[in-house]
């Protein structure tokens, strides 16, 4: 195991232990079942041999009185005790959920890294899940040991070998299947890799679908997402074919246990060393033993791919962070100011920037790389190779990562929007109801005014960035749903509703990459003109060649191999830079 992992292991492991009392109850209760299961044989001898055998008719009414009652108790104690053990397991599942959601969205970053959206999904449900379920497991497990020992102490008291054969013969089978369920582990981790992996591209193609329609390369995708779904089969289909072999092997091995008890027991019968009753309470043992250790089996099946599926969960946990350090609290009040010294990172090669604070200041760049570096460097989602950020005078890997995100919001060109109205989206998290909005009429009702409800910030906000025209041209206004990643709205519609929520969070830092790129020029300048209005006074960054966002900064910086070229407004630019024209003209 690699060190690494070991918080996650932790982690691991407190979720099974944080159910440990519901687990010993449910143990508990299951071990009372048991021992009534293993004594229903055994009353049944006592009853042949005391009054079927004697023909004593009170007897036999008084020992099926007894049979009745332990059958109730056989009833609720397993319905206890089940219920206990699967609410574990479910509770174990939903707290390694919430760790895992908790690791992903930590503010340092870093386990999204190297894993598409999907494969994170189906950790966090699937992987989750088989975890939880190993709390089943144990409490089953423990069922069955209590089970076999009550057997064994009673084949011990009727006769020495029948009662040797289950004290030694159990563990020997217990090794058996313990071996059998190692190529089940394999198979099942290999399984759940594949299955992963075929979700995540399932969900990156359904992403992209609009994209992929407009290169005509749905072929493509298709082929790609068959070969990934059949190289997911055949996992499956190895791993099941891995479990069919254990669980047959293990079966064939306990019917062959179970014939050999009730060979000996019918030979001691024969004997005369037991009498009628107890043959028959011998023989019901053993088909009563059947139970526990096809029990034992599952339980090794359900551990095995816990084990492979705790291995991934772990893996998620204790990923590194894509930053590191960081624990000051960000300067109270936040002035804006911004500065770069020789950063170097991916497309940026000793960037050398002074952003003032309160001003909006442009950035044009002639390679796309400069850009997302500068921007990654600036929400802190990486960390500059050399050089340092200051945000008023304070290095970023000092402050708190998630302080900063709320002190400086970096807007990305690709961000998305969520299932649901067109108000959650602005303003997410801050109305009563924030799931889907229905998609047709509606009858006025009050979950559709919480639905289309703005404050007067959003409106400031949707207004600037002209998505309030968005809101108007939409059948229910800003209560339409617009759908999974906003597929319902066209693609500036879709710009205008991210940069009104840029706008609305009112961060004393914005930084916006290109939100205008599927925007008409005359709308394209009045967002420019709404954004200059809308974030007077307070530091804002736009990154793009825009010639009609960059004319409205007050200052233009032009970001030319991965190093600052020139400075001006956008007017000066233009006149005495001929490497700028080309950039932000042609």
């Amino acid at each position: 195991m690699r060190s690494g992992e070991q918080p996650g292991r932790a982690v691991l492991r407190r979720s099974v232990r944080g159910q440990a009392r519901r687990v010993g109850l449910g143990a508990a209760l299951g071990c009372v079942h048991q021992l009534g299961e293993a004594l229903v044989p055994v009353l049944i001898g006592v009853v042949i041999d005391q009054a079927v055998a004697g023909q004593d008719a009170g007897r036999l009414a008084l020992w099926l009185a007894v049979l009745a009652v332990m059958y109730v108790a056989l009833s609720w104690s397993f319905r206890l005790g089940a219920r206990a053990g699967e609410r574990g397991a479910e509770e174990a599942a939903h707290t390694l959920r919430l760790a895992i959601v908790r690791r992903v969205l930590d503010a340092r970053g870093g386990a999204e890294e190297g894993r598409l959206p999907g494969e994170l999904a189906n950790v966090a449900t699937e992987d989750a899940k088989r975890v939880g379920a190993v709390n089943m497991a144990l409490m089953s497990g423990i069922w069955a040991v209590a089970g076999i020992t009550v057997s064994a102490v009673w084949l011990l008291l009727t006769s020495v070998p029948l009662g040797l054969i289950v004290l030694l013969g159990t563990p020997v089978l217990l090794w058996l299947g313990h071996l059998l369920s190692k190529p089940l582990e394999r198979r099942s981790e290999a399984e759940q890799d594949r299955a992963a992996h075929a979700s995540g591209v399932a969900a990156d193609l359904v992403a992209g679908l609009r994209v992929l329609k407009g290169l005509g390369a749905q072929q493509a995708a298709v082929e790609r997402y068959r070969r990934t779904s059949r190289a997911s089969l055949a996992a499956t289909l190895r791993a099941a074919r891995a479990e069919s072999w254990q669980t047959g092997l293990v079966l064939a091995l306990t019917g062959g246990f179970i014939a050999l008890i009730a060979l000996v027991g019918g030979r001691l019968a024969l004997e005369g060393s037991l009498t009628l009753g107890q043959l028959v309470s011998a023989v019901g043992l053993a088909l009563f033993l059947l139970g526990p250790l096809e029990t034992f089996a599952w339980v090794n099946a359900e551990l095995a791919q816990g084990r492979a599926s705790a291995a991934r969960v772990a893996e998620v946990l204790a990923a590194a962070p894509a930053v590191v350090g960081g624990g000051d609290p960000v300067p109270d009040p936040v002035r804006g100011e911004l500065r770069l010294r020789g950063v170097r990172l991916g497309g940026t090669d000793g960037v050398d920037l002074d952003v003032p604070a309160g001003r909006l200041t442009g950035i044009a760049v002639t390679d796309p790389a400069s850009a997302e570096a500068l921007l990654r460097c600036l929400g802190r989602e990486t960390d500059p190779e050399s050089g340092s950020v200051e945000l008023d005078g304070v290095p970023l890997t000092r402050l708190d990562p998630a302080e900063l995100r709320a002190a400086v919001l970096v807007a990305a060109h690709d961000a998305v929007l969520f299932d649901g109205s067109l108000a959650a989206n602005v303003a997410p998290g801050t109305e009563p109801w924030s799931g889907p909005a229905a998609d047709g009429p509606r009858d006025g009702t009050a979950q559709e005014a919480r639905d289309g409800a703005t404050d007067p910030r959003t409106e400031r906000a949707m207004a600037a960035a002209h998505a309030d025209e968005v809101a108007r041209s939409l059948p229910h206004g800003v209560a339409t749903g617009v759908g999974e990643g906003g597929r319902s709205l066209s693609g500036g519609q879709r710009q205008r509703v991210l940069l009104a929520r840029a706008l609305r969070a009112g961060a004393p830092v914005l930084v916006v990459h290109d939100p205008t790129t599927a925007v008409d020029a005359v709308t394209e300048a009045r967002v420019a003109e709404g954004l200059r209005e809308l974030r007077r006074g307070r530091t804002t960054v736009v990154v793009t060649n825009s010639p009609a966002l960059l004319a409205v900064a007050d200052r233009v910086v032009l970001l030319d191999g991965g190093r600052i070229g020139a400075e001006g407004t956008h007017a000066e630019l233009v006149r005495a830079d001929a490497i700028y024209r080309t950039a932000v003209l042609t």
